[in-house]
């Protein structure tokens, strides 16, 4: 388990998140991904998202309320990520690790059986109930349904320097599950989820999304690939 450099921080312009070129992975990305097909994917995206939000809405509050019982901080949980073509955004999910978890560490790549995570965030990870809340993220348009996961920009960073293609991950704007979630979980390396992500990236559809969805309803009731 690597323990990651601690990189200068991005700055806000105000309250808005955007591209920050003191990171060198800004330059790689490439071109982004363009064409009819994504705008199927963001009407898309809409539709399932608000029938999502307000469906998942019951769940989302009983867990919140389970967060807040059971550990100390606040129920949910916003972190900085790095989204389509380097710009930053804010994530909200259900917190699920203890809070100030990585005050000592600094940021790390999540591990298997990881001490950070509560016993509630445990299962909330096996089930991804944690990450409904990225519903939110869907309408706002930061996120897809389905996409690339976003990492924070200090791993992107670090991870753009160790393999050269991780970058491109950006051409295409994230989300809430991903052709590497279906087909490695949380247990793959960086490397393997880059080479994953650009997959999707040249092969994208709107059927594609539908079978990963439909691929990540069966793991949130198997648990495979949780940490």
């Amino acid at each position: 388990m690597r323990q990651v450099e601690v990189i200068k921080q991005p700055v806000k312009v105000g309250e808005k998140l955007t591209v920050q070129s003191n990171y060198k992975f800004i330059n790689k990305i490439g071109t982004p991904v363009s064409g009819r097909g994504l705008i199927v994917k963001r009407v898309f995206d809409l539709c399932v998202g608000l029938v999502g939000i307000v469906l998942s809405s019951p769940l989302i509050i009983i867990f919140a309320i389970a967060v807040k019982i059971t550990s100390a901080g606040p129920a949910f949980y916003r972190q900085e990520r790095v989204g389509l073509m380097g710009k930053n955004f804010k994530l909200i999910k259900l917190r699920s690790m203890y809070q100030d978890a990585e005050a000592r560490t600094g940021a790390v790549w999540a591990r298997k059986n990881d001490a950070r995570i509560t016993p509630v965030g445990r299962f909330m990870r096996k089930t991804r109930i944690d990450e409904l809340p990225q519903f939110l993220n869907v309408l706002k348009g930061d996120m897809s349904l389905v996409g690339p996961r976003p990492e924070r920009p200090i791993l992107t960073e670090q991870f753009s320097q160790e393999f050269v293609d991780f970058p491109q991950r950006l051409r295409i704007i994230p989300g809430i599950t991903g052709y590497a979630q279906i087909n490695g979980g949380y247990d793959i390396t960086p490397e393997e989820k880059c080479k994953l992500d650009n997959y999707y990236i040249e092969h994208y559809s709107l059927w594609f999304d539908i079978k990963l969805l439909i691929g990540t309803v069966k793991i949130v009731f198997t648990g495979e690939g949780a940490r």
